[in-house]
């Protein structure tokens, strides 16, 4: 909590003013519905994806591993060398696009769903609510001495956490050293000091979120609850709270016909304040806190459904239909609208480039640097020589054999290596020398070119342009 500085009024009394907000902590309360029930079906397939492909395999190798020591990205049947790090920026770009769509037809559909802060506040509360209890019974029991119970409980929660949280960071590292070997080096206490630090660090940032921050790195530190209300617009699918049939509110008893004691639909539980993770009233309007998890339309709807009034006073809506009374075939209806359109077709373009340039992509690659140290010489025979420096990379998963041939100048030929063996998904170097007479050409530069293809496939094949000079 920070300090609240004193100023003088007129009467000479002090009064405090206070600057920040202090933090009340929130307990969210246990709701079932359908966007729970969607809420948790992304905690299992995200998660499921994050622990499970570290140890997957696939052609005999981790199924998707950074091997940043050896410079090659594998993503199952994909190799990709730092030469192409641009399909890695096109799928960045391709992922900021699908946010700014998903915001814009229906909210913040990603921070309520699939956000990682999200899903690992919702899997720790769930570890909280099976060791401390319900809702009432954590807020009971934060008020409660600090006796033997109330410690033992906490540290089965702080543990459990913490497991947890060590386990995220050991998976994280695992993307970049295979599993296996990680495990292997876990266990025989030989863990790295760089593995060691990204597993306790990692760690110890889930355990902090996800743990105990939780919604304040919504509120105050994530970029996106600041800027996300520009990509709004009076058509954009938005949880709402209905005035005009909620208003009045007032408790009343179940089956009590509303208009009958002059009241709106809601019944003032305040159950749709207990169940928001940011701790927010939802029927004060929208708010840049909330995250569009949808769980105050459950507990709503559940509700209505036992005071037998009709659902959706919490609901997915938008401005307009709020306003006009639409229905469901207006609202959709207006999703089709200019930026719609323009992220889509932006969207689909992009992405369907990334596909025709994975599917293009060269399956051999060849580098050809001429010695700058020896620009041109005259050799035995008269012949003028110039030295060179292949790099033949491999870009298959499979071992090949590649003949390397010249071409581009009368009489020309090659000394050294015309055959190179390159193991897969790796590359080999190694210098020639190209000789020709001196009445091949003219003084200068000229262009050559080496050919390079894989004895048992022809169409690995490339064509390499290089400079030839003269003296």
């Amino acid at each position: 909590m920070s300090q609240s500085p004193k100023t003088e009024t007129d009467t000479g009394s002090e009064q405090l003013v206070t600057l920040y907000k202090s933090r009340v902590k929130i307990h969210p309360r246990t709701v079932a519905g359908i966007f729970s029930s969607w809420r948790w079906i992304f905690v299992w397939f995200t998660q499921a994806l994050y622990y499970g492909l570290p140890w997957l395999q696939w052609n005999d190798r981790q199924a998707v591993l950074f091997d940043l020591v050896h410079r090659k990205f594998y993503i199952f049947g994909l190799v990709l060398w730092p030469q192409d790090v641009f399909y890695l920026a096109i799928i960045l770009i391709i992922s900021a696009y699908a946010l700014f769509l998903f915001t814009a037809v229906a909210g913040r559909l990603w921070c309520g769903y699939a956000c990682p802060q999200t899903v690992y506040t919702e899997i720790f509360l769930w570890i909280e609510a099976k060791i401390e209890g319900d809702r009432s019974a954590r807020i009971k029991l934060d008020k409660a001495p600090n006796d033997a119970r109330k410690m033992s409980l906490r540290t089965m929660k702080y543990g459990a956490w913490a497991l947890l949280s060590l386990w995220t960071g050991f998976t994280l590292v695992a993307y970049f050293t295979p599993a296996t070997e990680l495990w292997a080096s876990f266990w025989a206490w030989e863990l790295g000091p760089w593995e060691t630090f990204w597993i306790f660090f990692y760690g110890a940032f889930t355990y902090a979120f996800a743990g105990h921050l939780r919604e304040q790195v919504c509120l105050y530190m994530c970029p996106y609850a600041r800027f996300q209300g520009v990509m709004f617009d009076p058509d954009t699918l938005v949880i709402t709270y209905d005035p005009e049939r909620g208003e009045p509110r007032g408790q009343r008893k179940k089956g009590v016909d509303p208009k009958s004691i002059g009241k709106g639909d809601c019944i003032d539980c305040s159950l749709c304040v207990q169940v928001c993770p940011t701790g927010i009233d939802i029927r004060n309007g929208l708010q840049y806190e909330c995250i569009g998890c949808a769980a105050c339309i459950d507990v709503c709807d559940d509700v209505m459904a036992q005071m037998k009034y009709p659902k959706g006073l919490i609901r997915y809506t938008t401005e307009n239909a709020l306003a006009q009374h639409w229905g469901w075939q207006d609202i959709l209806g207006h999703i089709a609208r200019p930026r719609i359109i323009i992220y889509t077709v932006i969207l689909v373009g992009i992405t369907l480039a990334l596909i025709w340039g994975l599917a293009h992509k060269a399956d051999l690659r060849v580098n050809v640097i001429r010695d700058r140290a020896i620009l041109a010489r005259e050799v035995e025979g008269g012949l003028i020589e110039n030295v060179y420096r292949l790099q033949v990379m491999n870009v298959t998963e499979q071992a090949h054999r590649y003949v390397v041939t010249v071409s581009g100048l009368d009489n020309i030929k090659m000394e050294g290596e015309t055959e190179v063996e390159v193991t897969p998904a790796a590359s080999k170097s190694f210098n020639v020398a190209v000789r020709v007479p001196p009445e091949a050409a003219k003084k200068g530069s000229h262009t050559i070119f080496f050919d390079v293809k894989a004895e048992n496939n022809p169409n690995l094949a490339v064509h390499e342009k290089a400079t030839f000079l003269m003296p």
